[in-house]
């Protein structure tokens, strides 16, 4: 940012602004991020209906957008300064949002990896121990009829048979 739009900043916006560089965003955390996020839109939110509100009220008494958008050009760069830092702060809280449910992701998966492999083990552990016993629990498992799913393909496949049984059936009928 060049030195003339610094110096039209007053000293809390200029503090935002340098929030916002690359060096101190990637100290924040997720959370900080989110907060500042937050300040940044409300900065660019300010400055850009203020913009839009006083350009509208100049084109209704200059009868000409032209000259309405220049009384107000302090204005829209500031309007247009907050827009890319919000840009910035909005990539960098968006890496730190995916990486952070990445994270989560595989925590939940080793939890239930964890979980699926002490069942495995009672399992076995039970199996071992009736082993030498009649009608012993793991025969009737496999025996057992499988669920059926419910696949888009399965439910397509029943609706065509249906359908093909009702047209036959009307055939019929008509004699």
């Amino acid at each position: 940012m060049d030195k003339q739009l610094r110096q039209m900043m007053n000293e809390a916006e200029q503090e935002l602004l340098r929030q916002t560089e690359p060096d101190r965003l990637k100290k924040l955390d997720e959370d900080e991020l989110i907060e500042l996020h937050g300040r940044v839109r409300r900065a660019r939110n300010k400055y850009s209906k203020l913009y839009r509100r006083r350009a509208a009220a100049k084109v209704t008494k200059d009868g000409a957008r032209a000259r309405a958008s220049k009384v107000n050009q302090r204005t829209a760069m500031k309007a247009e300064v907050f827009e890319d830092t919000l840009a910035r702060v909005s990539r960098r809280l968006a890496r730190v949002a995916w990486l952070s449910a990445d994270q989560l992701r595989e925590e939940r998966i080793a939890a239930a990896r964890a979980v699926k492999g002490r069942a495995a083990a009672e399992t076995g552990a039970k199996a071992k121990t009736k082993k030498g016993s009649k009608g012993s629990g793991a025969k009737k498992a496999k025996d057992a009829p499988t669920e059926k799913r419910r696949t888009p393909a399965s439910t397509r496949d029943a609706a065509a048979a249906r359908a093909s049984t009702r047209r036959k059936q009307a055939k019929r009928d008509k004699r």
